[in-house]
């Protein structure tokens, strides 16, 4: 299996992708490029950007957990939406909003809309652990800035739990057109199809993504096709084509990679993998710290047996 090989056949999905719907396909959710001292490398995340779309990615999703906005000034997250929609154009950035303020994260969804993208994505209120009430308001005000919202369920994280059901709301009220789902249930994504028909389905984590693909989504949040493009491209496709022999052969060599995106060091997991294979990860801002000898062992080792295979 070659590089060149994963290549082929990615870039015409990449050109007919569906444009009233910009969040299908594989958006990556972009790690971002430090520079020693910590400060931002906007060339370098130029770079990547258009690397990932070349490598055929459908888009990229900047200020999301993976790109640290977290510990981003509002200048430098500002600036990392406007580089990406520089570097590939709007209609395949997707930004996070998210804020603990829903006036906040309307902002952040403005922003979005006047540098030129196409969608934002969007995670429940997540300073307390909100009621459905205040998730419903939190949502109906960020979609005042006019973008479609993408939802983002991480109750592992944020402690609140955007279940089928009130997803199902949360689309009826037109809030909401898709959902990045990353509670690992795979279940609800057959309730999800029974509440919410016309609600698109996004795998929002790597390790689950073969279920959810074969359970009907329309597209994957990724986290490591920032190191591994071509190859995570290919397993998508495969899944959601129905093309089982070549999906799973895939998702049994990368799995050993792809469970990172749902631990705790995800971040610098990813990171290292990008140096492994000859991008730029890179460090972490604090509070995020260095990976423990023995887990960088085990990334570092995944990573070279997969560059080995052919897959990077």
């Amino acid at each position: 299996m070659t590089t060149s090989a994963h290549s082929t056949g990615t870039g015409n999905r990449t050109a007919n992708r569906t444009g009233s719907r910009p969040w299908r396909g594989v958006l990556v959710a972009t790690a971002l490029p430090l520079r020693d001292d910590l400060s931002v490398d906007y060339d370098k995340y130029a770079e990547h950007c258009a690397w990932l779309v070349e490598n055929g990615c459908d888009g990229v999703v900047p200020n999301g957990s993976l790109g640290e906005y977290q510990v981003l000034t509002p200048e430098e997250r500002a600036r990392v939406v406007e580089t990406a929609v520089s570097a590939i154009g709007g209609s395949r950035v997707m930004p996070g909003v998210a804020a603990y303020g829903s006036a906040e994260s309307r902002r952040w969804a403005e922003q979005a809309r006047d540098a030129g993208c196409a969608s934002v994505m969007l995670l429940p209120p997540n300073a307390y652990r909100a009621d459905e009430r205040s998730v419903l308001a939190h949502y109906e005000e960020v979609a005042k800035a006019g973008l479609p919202v993408v939802a983002y369920n991480n109750p592992i994280d944020t402690k609140v739990d955007l279940v089928p059901e009130l997803l199902a709301k949360l689309h009826g009220e037109g809030y909401i057109r898709a959902v990045k789902e990353f509670s690992g249930d795979v279940r609800r994504a057959y309730q999800l199809a029974e509440l919410a028909p016309e609600l698109d389905l996004l795998i929002g984590a790597d390790d689950v993504l073969l279920e959810l693909a074969l359970a009907g989504a329309k597209g994957w949040v990724a986290g490591y096709p920032n190191a591994l493009p071509a190859a995570t491209v290919e397993l998508y496709h495969a899944a959601v084509d129905g093309d089982l022999a070549t999906a799973k052969g895939l998702y049994e060599q990368l799995h050993p990679l792809l469970r990172w995106d749902s631990k705790v060091e995800f971040v610098q997991a990813i990171k290292l993998s990008m140096d492994v294979v000859g991008r730029h990860g890179g460090r972490c801002r604090p509070p995020r710290v260095e990976l423990l000898p023995e887990q960088e062992a085990v990334i570092r080792s995944a990573t070279e047996k997969a560059v080995a295979a052919g897959l990077a």
